[in-house]
């Protein structure tokens, strides 16, 4: 007769096996809780924040003039979003139309460079004589604050649009060239000796096989840049930049509107995360592949 242990007792499942087993609609419940637990994490460290604010505003730390309150803050952003006592939210215009023009201002002076980078990248990555030359050059723009050669702009473009634009595409465009050209260099060598085995060109090889692999860097030197420019536009709004974010919180600073102030800079940041939010699901859109094995 044949003797089988059987155990008392089966060991239970752990908690990441059991979801596992337990199939997509159980781990898309569980990440839901998830994201629900994150989210209350952040609202209460904003209520913190909110709470220690208001302390500070009513122990008289610093004048009112100075560090207003939270709820004279939000007085500033509703009566820069709509029309009071006859005036159209503040300088003329109301928050969403400054953020709007800065917010295009921001998208012209990005494309141009992406336009421009994109491709300098690739010749620094990829032709040798090319990337002594012009690397240098690339460094040297980016080692720039804005400041340093927003009057300069003035002299050459005037006032007007053109000193804006140039401004946020010199800012922007040395991390697009600097993320490109690393990535064309950290293509693995395997991928291109493959390419060459099946008879590509140099053409090809840069446009089929280096090009896309680099493709998630080149994103997120774009996206880099995208940030660059966002906190460089205020610089580029201090000379005549009505409308526009930079141009409202230079008006309210002439005043002494502090509310006005921090109620900008609150519109920049919160617009600066659904853009980088928006450039994330971009990202997963262009290259899903990315962070894959």
């Amino acid at each position: 007769m044949t003797l089988v242990d059987t155990p008392d007792k089966v060991p239970a499942p752990s908690a990441t096996a059991a979801l596992a087993a337990s199939g997509p609609p159980a781990r898309r419940a569980w990440a839901g809780v998830a994201a629900l637990r994150w989210t209350a994490l952040r609202l209460l460290a904003l209520a913190v924040l909110l709470a220690a604010w208001q302390a500070v505003v009513a122990a008289g730390v610093w004048p009112r003039v100075l560090v207003p309150s939270p709820g004279e803050v939000w007085g500033a952003f509703v009566r820069a979003s709509t029309v009071h006592d006859g005036v159209r939210g503040v300088s003329g215009h109301l928050l969403v139309e400054h953020l709007g023009v800065s917010l295009r201002r921001i998208a012209v002076g990005t494309g141009y460079a992406t336009l421009v980078g994109v491709p300098l990248g690739l010749l620094i990555g990829v032709v040798k004589p090319l990337a002594v030359v012009l690397e240098p050059a690339v460094t040297f723009l980016r080692t720039l604050p804005p400041l340093a050669y927003l009057s300069l702009l003035v002299i050459w473009f005037g006032i007007d649009e053109s000193p804006k634009i140039w401004l946020l595409l010199i800012a922007a465009l040395p991390p697009i060239a600097a993320a490109t050209a690393a990535a064309v260099r950290g293509v693995p060598d395997d991928l291109v000796e493959a390419g060459r085995a099946l008879g590509a060109g140099r053409t090809a090889l840069l446009f089929a096989i280096r090009l896309p692999a680099a493709l998630p860097e080149i994103l997120t030197g774009v996206r880099i840049a995208v940030g660059i420019a966002y906190t460089s536009v205020v610089a580029a709004e201090t000379i005549n930049g009505v409308p526009g974010i930079g141009g409202m919180i230079r008006d309210a600073q002439r005043y002494n509107q502090t509310d006005v102030v921090i109620a900008g800079i609150i519109a920049i940041g919160l617009s600066g995360i659904a853009l980088d939010a928006l450039f994330r699901g971009a990202e997963r859109i262009a290259v899903p592949w990315r962070g894959r094995a």
